[in-house]
């Protein structure tokens, strides 16, 4: 039961870093995005960080523009979190940091089966692409 657990230092909270990944460039390195309907990832490899946390931090955005009522919002965040964090531990195995924001697009209330699909297209492209990030610079 423990692995599946979702532990304080993994969600972003550095107002600074979110900031940098909504702006779209983090320090001079580009932040990558994608679309898994209907949620929109933003991500970055992390650049420094203070605790001693390996792997991704997160952060759920619910934009009020999209679901005007509380209550709604607080109900697709929590589907969200659920979903991503019964998916992570399949695509996160050898991923190097890096701060991701999820960002909801769509206007209703969706089911959580087809938030899960989403979730783990996207995690599947997160961990593609910044293994490739990593190659990269290693051989550099």
């Amino acid at each position: 039961m423990k692995k599946y657990s979702l532990p304080k230092p993994t969600k972003l909270c550095s107002t600074a870093t979110i900031d940098r990944l909504f702006s779209g460039r983090r320090g001079g390195e580009e932040t990558h995005s994608a679309l898994a309907y209907p949620l929109r990832v933003v991500w970055a490899p992390a650049l420094f960080r203070k605790d001693n946390h390996r792997g991704l931090k997160f952060v759920i955005s619910v934009p009020k523009k999209r679901l005007r009522h509380a209550v709604d919002r607080v109900t697709m965040r929590r589907r969200i979190r659920e979903c991503y964090r019964l998916g992570r531990r399949d695509h996160m195995e050898g991923c190097p940091d890096a701060d991701v924001v999820f960002i909801y697009v769509a206007d209703k209330l969706i089911d959580t089966k087809r938030i899960k699909t989403s979730m783990e297209r996207l995690l599947t492209k997160i961990t593609g692409i910044t293994a490739k990030d990593t190659d990269i610079t290693e051989k550099e």
